[in-house]
């Protein structure tokens, strides 16, 4: 019976076992909510027509590391292929901004938080969207195939590609009182 409850335990969300970053470890907090996350929003430019140059959002599965209290790098890596709308939009502006939220997790819902509640925390990133380098492959697959093996099973000749969010700004939401600046710096240094 107790290795059943640890395997159950260790499949809850990391948001759902664990308390939070109090509301003055922001980076900490940003660190958090994008571990405990699978998917996020990504606005580009968007160069389709009717919309060029207009701000255009869509859902990506995502991840920065195995699920696990340790497992996040606090990179955000994506499984991306040329054939979709947003992919096509960073080929010509690799800038965009990448929205996590709690609400994506039980926490918001087992608190009764509304998802636009500060208290049901979310994150802002804001960077470049680039192609991973050869060394760094094998860290995007384990942490995408871990959290979203279906992706293994996607069709080849879509010609799938890991890349990655490069981060050069980020903002919490997370508490009363407007939004918290955390430097990239601050962020890879701390720990969720």
């Amino acid at each position: 019976m107790l290795p059943l409850l640890l395997l159950c335990a260790a499949a809850l969300p990391l948001a759902a076992r664990m308390a939070i970053p109090a509301p003055e470890e922001a980076a900490r907090m940003a660190r958090f909510v994008l571990h405990a996350c699978d998917w996020g929003a990504l606005a580009t430019l968007s160069t389709q027509e009717g919309l060029r140059g207009r701000p255009f959002a869509n859902i990506f599965s995502l991840s920065d590391g195995p699920p696990g209290p340790h497992g996040g790098s606090g990179v955000p890596y994506l499984y991306l292929t040329d054939l979709e709308i947003s992919v096509q939009d960073l080929e010509v502006n690799s800038n965009a901004s990448l929205t996590v939220s709690l609400a994506e997790t039980p926490y918001c819902r087992k608190h009764k938080y509304d998802p636009q509640n500060p208290l049901c925390a979310h994150i802002i990133f804001c960077g470049t969207i680039v192609k991973v380098n050869d060394s760094e492959v094998g860290l995007a697959k384990k942490a995408l195939f871990t959290r979203h093996p279906e992706m293994e099973s996607w069709p080849k000749d879509h010609n799938w590609f890991f890349a990655k969010f490069n981060i050069t700004n980020i903002w919490v939401l997370d508490y009363f009182g407007g939004l918290k600046i955390v430097t990239p710096e601050e962020y890879y240094s701390v720990k969720p």
